[in-house]
């Protein structure tokens, strides 16, 4: 079921090292704090993540800051509310500043002592993501974003081009994720192998698609490698 070992562990960020949800809650509150009209929180949030995700298919490739700022402007506009750049500001600066989950260094720290080169395959951009990379311990050996591929997950240019970068073939990693809609559609039509990582936000696996093994938080993928025989 498992198959060899990895020699790379290659993880998503956002929901699976960084607490996504949360910051972008923190971040749209205080956007949507300094507009006269009142609306629905989680309508204007998934307003926006449908906004974001269907840009991030269009070509030619646009930057995520590009690409998060035009989302929020067209977003605020279907809700009639005003936009400005301060606003597009305050949601890309935040993106950087979201913390990891309680777990995820201590467990980074771990997997890197075991032996495993460690990578992040991303759907940002590199001046983003590096305020987020540095509060990881200096546990990652390479990040892979979008803006250095070009595309965005779940195009299989952008795991293409993170395996040619790493020197890997996909037999020799393991992906740890948690966007069913993202890195396991990439997964299941690529095949390669996936751990995810299921934080009870009520998303669905892609139809016809098992990953390797599902666990609640990351600190539970050690527990998994070890029943592998990988540790």
């Amino acid at each position: 079921m498992f198959g060899d070992r990895p020699r790379w562990l290659t993880f998503d960020c956002y929901g699976t090292l960084i607490q996504w949800d949360q910051g972008l809650l923190a971040a749209m509150d205080r956007i949507l704090a300094s507009k006269e009209q009142r609306v629905d929180r989680d309508a204007f949030i998934a307003a926006y993540d449908r906004l974001e995700h269907a840009m991030e298919m269009q070509r030619p490739h646009r930057t995520f800051r590009e690409i998060a700022s035009r989302a929020l402007i067209e977003a605020m506009a279907e809700f009639s509310l005003s936009a400005n750049h301060e606003d597009a500001e305050i949601l890309t600066r935040s993106i950087g500043q979201m913390p990891p989950f309680p777990e995820v260094v201590p467990t980074l720290e771990r997997l890197k002592n075991a032996g495993f080169k460690i990578a992040v395959i991303s759907n940002t951009d590199d001046a983003i993501i590096s305020g987020n990379i540095s509060q990881l311990g200096g546990t990652i050996d390479r990040v892979i974003t979008a803006e250095q591929a070009g595309a965005y997950k779940p195009s299989a240019r952008i795991f293409e081009y993170a395996w040619s970068a790493l020197g890997a073939g996909k037999e020799e990693l393991v992906h740890i994720c948690a966007s069913p809609q993202l890195d396991l559609l990439a997964a299941r039509e690529l095949a390669f192998r996936a751990i995810w990582v299921d934080r009870g936000k009520g998303r669905a696996l892609p139809s016809d698609y098992t990953p390797v093994a599902t666990v609640s938080k990351l600190d539970e993928v050690w527990t998994v490698l070890r029943e592998s025989g990988w540790i």
